[in-house]
C-alpha cells in the first residue's frame, strides 16, 4: 500500500467525508429505487386541513412542503442536482483554468499577458454577483447553470496554475530537455503537466463544495435551477414563508447542503496535506 493511501486511511474526518459523499452519490444514482414517493407528486392527505406542510411522520419521513409533496423524496432527487452541476460545473471550471493558466505559464509574451489580464478583470467581480448576471441573461436550467459556475469559477485555479507553471519552465531540467530538441507538446504533456496534478486533484475535489454552495445560493435567490427539477436551495426559497411555521423544510436541506459541502471540504484538505511535500514526515 503506497504511503499516500496510507495517510489518508489515517485520516478519520477524510474517510468520514468520503464515506458521506459514497451516500450522497449512491443516493442520487438510485434516487428512482430509494424514493418512497415521486418528487413531483402532490398529496391530498400531505397538507393538513388548514393547508400547511405536515411535519415528519411515518408515511412522510421528512414531513411534506408547501403543495404536499415528499420533502425526503425532493431532498434525494436534489442530491442529483447538487452532484451533477457539483462535478460538471467544477471540472468545467478546473480544464478551463489549466488550460488557460498552462498556455499562459509556458508562452508568456503577449498572449499570456492578455490571458492573465482578462484573469484579472474576471476576479475583479464578485463570483456570486456575475454568476447572477448571466443566470439573468440565460434561461436557467441544470445545464446552464452549470456553464455559469464554471464561467466564475475558473479565473482561481488559472491563477494558481498560471504560477505553477511559470516555476516549473524555470527548472534547470526543463531548459535542458529544450537543449536536446524536444518538442513544446512532450515538454507540455511529459514533463510540466504530471507535475500540476496533484494541484488540480485538490482543487477538483474543494472546488466542488464552493460549486454546491454557489448552486444553492443561486436557487435560492431564484435564478438557479427551475422547478420542477428538486434543488437543495429550491427547496428553502419555495419554503422561506414557513420558516417558523415548518421549520423542517429549512433545516434538512441546509442541513444536506452543508455536510455534502463539508465532506468534499475534509477530502480535498486531506488530499492537499497528502501531496504535498512539506507535509511528509508529520503525521
Amino acid at each position: 500500500m503506497s504511503y499516500s493511501v496510507k495517510r489518508f486511511l489515517k485520516n478519520k474526518l477524510a474517510l468520514f467525508g468520503l464515506g458521506t459523499i459514497f451516500v450522497f452519490a449512491v443516493a442520487a444514482v438510485f434516487a428512482p429505487v430509494l424514493v418512497p414517493h415521486p418528487p413531483d407528486e402532490q398529496f391530498f392527505e400531505g397538507l393538513t386541513v388548514e393547508g400547511a406542510p405536515l411535519p415528519p411522520n411515518t408515511k412522510f419521513w421528512l414531513g411534506t412542503d408547501l403543495l404536499g409533496r415528499g420533502l425526503f423524496s425532493r431532498l434525494i432527487y436534489g442530491a442529483r442536482t447538487s452532484l451533477i452541476i457539483g462535478i460538471v460545473a467544477n471540472g468545467a471550471a478546473v480544464f478551463i483554468g489549466a488550460f488557460l493558466g498552462i498556455i499562459a505559464g509556458y508562452v508568456r509574451g503577449w498572449l499570456g499577458m492578455i490571458i492573465m489580464r482578462f484573469t484579472d478583470l474576471m476576479m475583479a467581480f464578485p463570483a456570486l454577483l456575475l454568476a447572477i448576471a448571466l443566470a439573468a441573461i440565460f434561461r436557467p436550467s441544470l445545464w446552464i447553470v452549470a456553464l455559469v459556475i464554471a464561467l466564475v469559477n475558473w479565473v482561481q485555479v488559472a491563477r494558481v496554475i498560471y504560477s505553477q507553471t511559470v516555476s516549473l519552465v524555470a527548472e534547470e531540467y526543463i531548459e535542458a530537455v529544450r537543449a536536446v530538441g524536444a518538442a513544446w507538446p512532450r515538454i507540455l504533456f511529459v514533463h510540466i503537466v504530471p507535475h500540476l496534478w496533484p494541484t488540480l486533484l485538490v482543487w477538483g475535489t474543494l472546488g466542488i463544495a464552493t460549486t454546491v454552495l454557489l448552486e444553492a445560493t443561486l436557487s435560492f435567490l431564484g435564478v438557479g435551477v427551475r422547478p420542477p427539477t428538486p434543488s437543495w436551495g429550491g427547496i428553502i426559497y419555495e419554503s422561506q414563508s414557513y420558516f417558523l411555521d415548518a421549520p423542517w423544510l429549512v433545516f434538512f436541506p441546509g442541513a444536506a447542503i452543508m455536510l455534502l459541502s463539508l465532506s468534499f471540504n475534509l477530502v480535498g484538505d486531506a488530499l492537499r496535506d497528502i501531496l504535498d511535500p512539506t507535509q511528509r514526515g508529520r503525521d
